[in-house]
């Protein structure tokens, strides 16, 4: 009988200590995991600093890290509307890193309010202060069926068309891709382009966008050489089939 009740109180004192020792494990396992994160940084971020992406997520340097998780900081990062993915890795020395994968903007474009980037795959998102970027064209005047929303994506035939003479503009000439300034889609007329460095705008009509590039780099490479001959050049015409017309204003007739 004693022996009977000392192998039933090493039975009940070996779960105690088993329950104790698993608890403890588990415990210290996550205490650790938590203290783990000291320190988070950024790769792969473009459009703002790491200062900017730390203060969205609310991971910047005033904020504890004591309850994060990988987990928990990758979706947060994700929640930016720049984000498209984002790889998070700890090397268990307290140091995160966070490599970013950001959306594709494609242009800039103006609605009725406030002016939207809008990505390479017509989802139109919000411009946050900070934003790093250049030789990005502004989208204006296109004709849309609704208004423009932050995060809401757009594919009117406006907006494919801005985008055929940005991908033509690209494929042409990256010096014309980049002084690209203005896409005006006056609402379904003849489209009309801004150049940097040009004074002169760029009646650009619709369709042959590729075509009309190529004519478009020819008179570009003559008014850098032949400057006297186009000083006062006051518009270019790509609307005619097979040639580039340049005048003067008052002979548009838009």
């Amino acid at each position: 009988m004693a022996e009977g009740n000392h192998k039933i109180l090493s039975l009940f004192l070996f779960v105690i200590l088993s329950g104790s020792l698993i608890y403890l494990t588990v415990f210290s396992y996550n205490k650790r995991g938590r203290e783990e994160i000291k320190m988070i940084t950024i790769t792969g971020n473009n459009l703002l600093n790491q200062k900017s992406y730390l203060e969205f997520t609310q991971l910047d340097e005033n904020i504890s890290y004591s309850d994060l998780t990988l987990h928990g900081i990758k979706s947060r990062f994700e929640k930016h509307p720049y984000i498209i993915r984002s790889e998070v890795k700890s090397d268990s020395r307290g140091n995160v890193e966070v490599h970013l994968k950001e959306k594709i903007i494609y242009a800039v474009v103006v609605g009725s309010s406030d002016p939207y980037f809008i990505t390479a795959d017509f989802q139109v998102i919000p411009i946050f202060p900070n934003t790093q970027f250049s030789d990005l064209p502004v989208i204006s005047n296109a004709r849309l069926r609704v208004k423009l929303n932050a995060m809401n994506f757009v594919k009117d035939e406006d907006v494919l068309q801005a985008f055929k003479i940005i991908d033509a503009a690209k494929t042409t000439d990256l010096e014309i891709s980049r002084k690209l300034a203005e896409i005006n889609l006056r609402n379904g007329g003849d489209v009309i382009l801004t150049f940097s460095g040009l004074n002169a705008p760029v009646i650009f009509g619709r369709g042959n966008e590729a075509k009309k590039m190529i004519y478009l780099n020819i008179l570009w490479e003559r008014l850098n050489t032949q400057k006297q001959y186009f000083e006062n050049t006051e518009y270019l015409d790509l609307r005619f089939s097979n040639e580039a017309f340049v005048g003067k204003k008052d002979n548009i007739g838009l």
